[in-house]
This record gives C-alpha cells, structure tokens and sequence, in this order.
C-alpha cells in the first residue's frame, strides 16, 4: 500500500467523512461568530494542548480500564470501542471509533472549553479544533495499522510506538500522535527492551478465566478471548514492527 492507497482508503470511511463535514460547519459557525480574534487563537491553542490529555486520560482509564466488561450494560460498548481492536489491531471494521460514542467525547471535551473562553464563538471554534484534531487522528492511526510502511520520520516513529503498545506492552504508549502525555504520566517507553512482554497485550485482561466470571463480552463475540492476534496478522505486524524499527 502506497500513501495515495492509504489516503483514498481513509476518505471512503464514513465517520472521517462525518468529521470533515461537521469540522466544516463548526468553522463556519466560528468565523461567523468570532469578534475577538485574540480569544479565537487562544481557544484553538487551549483545544489542541486539551485534546491529547483528555484521549491520554480517556485511553489509559477508561478504554484500558478492568471496569467495564464486569457490568452487562456496558459490556457491549467496551467490547466496540476497545476490546475488538486489540483482540486484533490490524481490523479494518474496528480501526475507527463509532461515531455515537466519538462525536459525544470530542463535543463533551471542547464545546466547555470553548464556552469559558469565548462563548458560543469559542465553542464552536473549539468544536472544530476538536473535529479536525479527530481526523488527523485517525489519519495516523490508519498509518500505524495498515499495510504502508511511513518514510517521513515522524510517522515512522510514532507507528513504532503505537505497534509497541498493540504487540509488546499495552500499559504504556498510549499516545497516538503525541506522546508528551505519555512522558509526563510515566507510561512511556522507547522500545520493547525496556518493558517485558505482556500476557494481556491483546486481551486487556480479558482472559479466559475473566470471560468466565463476566461473560458478557465473550457471548457477543462468540469465542473465548484470544491471546494473539490471527495467525496472518501476527505475520503482517512482524514485518511492521522490523519495517519502523
């Protein structure tokens, strides 16, 4: 897969679609609103430093958290959000989030932001900071999964560090396109000497023995939790982990 590959197969997905026409939107509701331009470029600064924390925080508590697969009402969402995409990281279906659980997290992390700062202008403006944000998101995360190996250094490194979390240890690295968070929260390591391999990495806990007790999650899915990814997977990120490092 070459870079166009990749970039057409992102566009054709409907969420990123939904994000750049409701980024779109909030834009133009901000810059039709906006009177105070000090304040604009101050809520776009506050939203961009904000975003990557509340994901960090969202990701490592929440996404990674030992809480929900244990309650029935919420087995389902965890099993979508989360547990899919490690069970097996390279699952086109799971790679992007579902856009009534991402819409809600990105409106309810910006639009307050905004509002303090400046209002229903600072909201919207934060709103589409957060949207746009989203889909260079997503654009990375499509980088780190599939089939394309990045020549830019930067992409290079954080698809290193994303493959990490997905194939080495799931405890740390949970950045996706900064991991300043990451740092400044200890969880973040360089390379796989530094860590040890974790059982967990593709189940999150999840096991067999877990399954047992709290078995919502393994009746949607129909199977036992896997340890590892399917066999051609396992392959294919072999050759994407020596690929970056």
């Amino acid at each position: 897969m070459n870079l166009r590959d990749l970039t057409v197969a992102y566009w054709t997905y409907p969420a990123i679609q939904a994000y750049a026409a409701l980024a779109l939107v909030a834009a133009v509701l901000s810059l039709s609103l906006t009177t105070d331009w000090l304040r604009f470029g101050l809520v776009i600064l506050v939203a961009s430093l904000v975003y990557p924390l509340a994901w960090y925080g969202i990701h490592r508590w929440i996404l990674h958290g030992r809480w929900l697969y244990k309650m029935s009402w919420t087995a389902a969402l965890w099993k979508r959000i989360h547990f899919d995409h490690h069970q097996d990281p390279h699952k086109l279906e799971v790679l992007f989030g579902s856009l009534l659980n991402t819409l809600p997290t990105i409106a309810a992390i910006t639009l307050p932001v905004g509002w303090l700062i400046d209002g229903l202008p600072g909201a919207m403006t934060a709103l589409a900071t957060g949207l746009a944000t989203t889909c260079f998101y997503e654009f990375c995360h499509c980088i780190q999964h599939l089939n394309y190996k990045p020549r830019n250094a930067y992409f290079a490194r954080i698809k290193q560090l994303h493959l990490s979390h997905h194939f080495h240890n799931e405890d740390g690295n949970y950045g996706i396109t900064s991991f300043l968070p990451d740092i400044l929260f200890g969880t973040f390591y360089k390379d796989a000497k530094e860590r040890p391999r974790s059982p967990h990495v593709f189940n999150l806990g999840y096991d067999v023995k877990e399954a047992e007790r709290y078995p919502w999650v393994m009746e949607l899915t129909g199977s036992p939790p896997r340890d590892r990814p399917p066999r051609a997977n396992a392959n294919k990120t072999d050759t994407d982990l020596k690929a970056v490092s």
